[in-house]
């Protein structure tokens, strides 16, 4: 059966809503020497500038995918799209880096609002097949975001200001607010939602904090009290949200998701999978700008090859995923990735582009696409639509969580300073924990399930 028209907007709906926020974090980056140049706040500055996003976004995401699920998700977008303008509006005219930085926290409170509540209302206006093709879809488009940001944002900054950057928002935002209005509202739940407010709290500090301390060990150390007084707390209010969720009637985070096997299966692959994404970007980028030489722009362009592969595989390999089901391609998809990551060990100080960066990049590009609109068709499609929201946000929450605790052992792996032997090691670590991710898809993933009532 066809696509409905209905169908094709919902879809671009969720692919903008994502779309902007992604394109948040990856736009800003290019943009930070300049706004240092003009507000001041030095390295610090810059750090929180980006941290400021990324802390509160993923802080607040299963809060947010829980109010999507109990309010709809067209109600949270329209609201996560207010914020998001708004907060864009305020980061652009801001006089001092300390206003930045609380607007750029703004910007990720909104952004939580948008990112599980576009795959949850794809989950919900698609099933079967056709879910796994929108997935992919969704996957190929909202990857856009990771070449458009710094391309963009190195426009804007060259021939304009850093502040356009922001600015430049209000135009997704307000296309995606019209597109919107041709959505229709969920129907009223037949049991009136209540928020479990003391879930929420403990919930956000649970995640929040240990993201803090995760991201500020690299700067401060684990033995400053900041550092590792956060993630005792925040420990210790995350084991206290569990508590409190097995509790209450009505809990944020309905433990029983777990109980469901493709669903705790799909996020333990996540794990492995953006763990090892993420380390092995992160060293990659510093390896090519530290040892090889080369400079930000052509680090940045030797992803190039990712991107483009993504958009142009990702929706074919959704809809095969939908035809034969999401285990095959979780299996072989991150083992093809190790093979890339493999062949990068290989690299010599030199790193000519050519012959020693850009085959392992391709390999690894194409193993990394045919696992993503799989693995998330298979980890939301487990789950009852009414659960899609706080389904996705676990699933981002898993992806990020998993790839900073990555990156803060990046200097456990090669050690004080970044050499050749160092990068080495750390390409296969990266090959290790994707064909980890393999493993467990194919042991674990079950073709044909439907989705479970929890």
């Amino acid at each position: 059966m066809p696509v409905t028209a209905y169908q094709r907007k919902v879809l671009i709906v969720a692919i903008l809503a994502s779309f902007i926020a992604f394109l948040d974090g990856t736009v800003i980056n290019v943009a930070l020497p300049a706004i240092s140049r003009e507000l001041g706040g030095g390295l610090a500055g810059q750090q929180w500038v980006v941290d400021a996003y990324l802390i509160t976004l993923t802080a607040v995401i299963l809060l947010a995918g829980s109010l999507s699920d109990a309010y709809g998700r067209r109600r949270v977008i329209f609201w996560g799209l207010i914020g998001f303008g708004g907060a864009s509006i305020l980061c652009a005219i801001s006089p001092t880096d300390e206003f930045l930085i609380i607007s750029r926290g703004l910007q990720g409170l909104a952004g939580a609002l948008l990112v599980p509540s576009s795959l949850a209302i794809i989950i919900s206006n698609f099933d079967g097949p056709k879910r796994a093709k929108a997935i992919g879809q969704w996957t190929a488009w909202t990857s856009t975001a990771f070449l458009a940001g710094p391309l963009l944002g190195g426009v804007l900054v060259d021939y304009a200001s850093w502040r356009f950057v922001f600015a430049i928002n209000v135009i997704p935002i307000a296309v995606t607010l019209w597109l919107l209005r041709g959505v229709y509202a969920e129907p009223p739940r037949p049991v009136k939602p209540k928020i479990d407010y003391r879930g929420a709290v403990l919930g956000v500090f649970g995640i929040g904090l240990p993201v803090f301390a995760l991201i500020e060990q690299g700067r401060l150390g684990w033995g400053n009290p900041i550092v590792w007084g956060a993630m005792v707390v925040g420990v210790a209010a995350f084991a206290a949200f569990i508590v409190n969720e097995r509790r209450v009637k009505q809990p944020m985070l309905p433990l029983s998701l777990f109980t469901v096997r493709n669903f705790w299966v799909g996020n333990l692959a996540t794990t492995f999978i953006y763990a090892a994404l993420s380390l092995g970007g992160f060293l990659l980028t510093l390896f090519l700008q530290q040892v090889a030489g080369y400079s930000a722009t052509e680090a940045g362009l030797a992803s190039l090859p990712s991107t483009i592969i993504s958009i142009s595989l990702s929706t074919l390999f959704g809809t095969l995923a939908g035809k034969y089901g999401s285990r095959l391609f979780m299996a072989i998809g991150p083992v093809i990735g190790a093979v890339g990551y493999v062949m990068l060990s290989q690299v010599t100080p030199s790193a000519n582009y050519l012959t020693q960066v850009f085959p392992g990049t391709v390999v690894f590009a194409l193993g990394l696409t045919i696992t993503v609109a799989p693995l998330t068709a298979a980890v939301l499609g487990a789950i009852d639509p009414e659960r899609a929201g706080i389904a996705s946000a676990v699933n981002n929450a898993v992806s990020r969580v998993a790839g900073l605790i990555a990156t803060a052992a990046a200097a456990l792996i090669v050690g004080d300073a970044l050499t050749t032997e160092g990068f080495a090691r750390g390409a296969i670590v990266t090959a290790v924990l994707l064909t980890l991710g393999g493993v467990v898809s194919a042991i674990g993933i079950q073709n044909a399930k439907r989705p479970v009532k929890v």
